[in-house]
């Protein structure tokens, strides 16, 4: 059993490794009325924007525009290019300054007035398109230490309004085209003792322009040291034939071809169809009017201790926010720029309600049964204070009453207008996992997520079951028909580490999966897992290859990815493809986002 040298990395290769996915966003700056600081003409305004750190919060400066004279209403040209990142708090600042010299100093430039805003603010105002009110306040910041420093120094008047900022954003256009082809193969060589090939694609171009694209055929082995079975060479102008006698392709080994003479090839792989289709982002769907509904459920059980007591999770300290609080805050902060009306559902689980003691699992916390809606991450936090002081803690962990009240709403409006986002935030071990996983199936068809973040120090093992991420999750025989589900098991994280627990890491989340309302109407459906066929060398297979240039470096293996299947439940297994298919399926790759190697075929990391 022969295998190429460049093999051995093949093994090693993660799919779920490799950088964050982001989106690049453009931010156009135009200003109106801003301060005249000239005595004989108009301001010369320069703008300069900066971002925050993540970890120590200092401001960094990201880029300058050029300077417009004579003008207190400019519309910059030069634009500011960002990495957007859905499940990231992205604080920008925006400084205003006249400028009297070719210094490149700012403290030699009169100050006109900063703005502050996030990344997120920008691009869910509606038409990304987003106003602010320019001021100087009692304090400006240092624009080299990011150290606050009195206004006056730079000839302001504390407090005065300075004119209005207006930021837009656009998403930067790209190749979103997505190939999908369904291939068969026959005669591949036999490389299991006692059975048949297990095969899978590898998906290579060659070069910058990506006109050559060289595929590579293995059997899968579940230790991970998959058997080289040959290799053939196209490109993307062959493929868009479709079916046809130039889409036929020999398998070759070229080990094999230089050893043997009488050597043929190790099989053929045969194009079926292919077609293009457009992906939509993140950002279409939100321009395309689509709005996030997010509701909160909080865990109010007895586990998490007294509320009036240090030690408990709720305990309402009167100096820092307690790990409810902080989960809240962190992800809400996030989420309630893609909501118009910031007023969002919040509910409570696992308490005794006055006056009679009824234990309920889908309480709201303002205390109203027909509107449970709070104004703003500040309502909620009010409200659940109030709870706090209100109900009584008590038990068990039921999630499945808090996941149906949310798909209920969720089922009544599927035109792709609408997104639900549930944010559960539980200390504990889940007491109705039967009821939640069918309830959670039954949802899975519907516009809605769902993020699971565990705080304190309790085991949260088995909800990870609940994160289809590698086994799709399964109720009665039934299998979700995606995977909506993501759980952060760790305790919260600290402040300054903010990131929602929306990790599928993509700028797509929260619509994986989902057909929703783009601009221009079309759907779309990504889905997840790699996939082979065992135990037939005849048969057609296919996955869906979803990476970019970001997610994949030039020199990586891009997997296969299934579209659509109902494939039979299955045990987890070890690292490689986690699904079986015994049917015809297709196989898609994003069009310029292959891996690449320069000059020759280089072999993966």
């Amino acid at each position: 059993m022969e295998q190429p040298e460049d093999m051995a990395s093949l093994s090693e290769f993660d799919s779920l490794a490799g950088s964050i996915p982001a989106t690049k966003v453009e931010i156009t700056v135009s200003c109106r009325n801003l301060l005249d600081k000239d005595m004989f003409s108009k301001s010369d305004p320069l703008c300069v924007m900066y971002t925050q750190g993540m970890e120590n919060k200092q401001w960094r400066e990201f880029g300058r525009t050029e300077v417009i004279d004579n003008t207190l209403n400019p519309d910059f040209v030069r634009k500011f290019i960002v990495d957007y990142f859905f499940e990231e708090k992205q604080n920008l600042r925006f400084d205003l300054y006249d400028v009297d010299s070719k210094s490149p100093d700012l403290s030699k430039h009169d100050f006109l007035g900063q703005a502050f805003c996030t990344l997120g603010e920008i691009v869910g105002s509606p038409g990304s398109r987003l106003e602010k009110s320019l001021t100087i306040g009692a304090f400006s910041l240092n624009s080299r230490t990011g150290k606050p420093m009195p206004a006056v120094s730079n000839g302001g008047v504390p407090g005065k309004k300075c004119g209005t900022i207006i930021l837009s954003a656009e998403e930067l256009s790209n190749c979103r085209d997505v190939a999908t082809m369904q291939f068969c193969a026959n005669k591949l060589d036999k490389k299991d003792f006692f059975g048949k090939s297990d095969p899978f694609l590898v998906f290579y171009r060659s070069n910058e322009d990506g006109t050559t694209i060289k595929v590579e055929v293995y059997d899968w082995d579940r230790d991970g040291s998959h058997d080289f079975i040959g290799e053939f060479t196209t490109s993307y102008r062959e493929l868009a034939r479709g079916q046809s006698q130039f889409n036929i392709y020999e398998v070759v080994n070229p080990k094999k071809k230089m050893k043997k003479k009488k050597y043929v090839n190790s099989g053929t792989v045969t194009l079926l169809s292919f077609a293009v289709e457009s992906e939509c982002t993140f950002l279409d769907y939100i321009k395309g009017g689509t709005q996030i509904n997010f509701t909160v459920a909080i865990d109010f059980t007895a586990s998490n201790g007294n509320p009036s007591q240090s030690t408990s999770l709720h305990y309402m300290s009167p100096y820092q926010l307690n790990a409810y609080a902080l989960a809240l805050t962190a992800v809400g902060e996030i989420i309630q720029h893609y909501d118009s009306d910031k007023m969002f559902p919040a509910l409570g689980f696992g308490a005794k309600l006055p006056p009679d003691g009824r234990v309920s699992h889908e309480f709201p916390l303002n205390g109203n049964q027909e509107n449970p809606s709070c104004c703003g991450i500040d309502g909620i936090l009010e409200a659940y204070h109030h709870s706090l002081r209100t109900v009584q803690l008590y038990g068990p962990t039921n999630f499945a009453p808090v996941v149906t009240h949310v798909a209920r709403n969720a089922a009544a409006v599927q035109d792709g207008s609408q997104y639900s986002v549930l944010l559960i935030i539980t200390d504990g071990v889940i007491s109705d996992m039967a009821q939640t996983k069918e309830a959670i199936v039954n949802a899975a068809k519907l516009p809605m997520s769902i993020i699971i973040i565990g705080v304190g120090q309790a085991e949260f093992d088995a909800m990870v079951e609940l994160d289809g991420d590698d086994v799709r999750i399964s109720s009665r025989g039934k299998l979700a028909e995606r995977d909506i589900v993501q759980v952060n098991p760790r305790p919260w994280l600290p402040r300054g580490k903010c990131k929602s627990s929306s990790s599928q890491a993509d700028p797509t989340l929260p619509f994986r999966g989902f057909s929703g309302k783009s601009p221009g109407g079309r759907h779309w459906e990504p889905h997840m897992g790699l996939a082979t066929i065992e135990g037939n060398r005849s048969q057609s297979w296919a996955g869906l290859l979803s990476t970019t240039s970001d997610t994949h470096p030039s020199h990586c293996v891009a997997p296969l990815r299934p579209l659509p299947t109902t494939p039979l439940p299955r045990a987890p297994r070890p690292p490689g493809p986690p699904a079986i298919h015994r049917r015809p399926i297709t196989c898609c790759f994003l069009l310029g986002c292959l891996p690449k190697c320069d000059g020759r075929w280089r072999k993966c990391p």
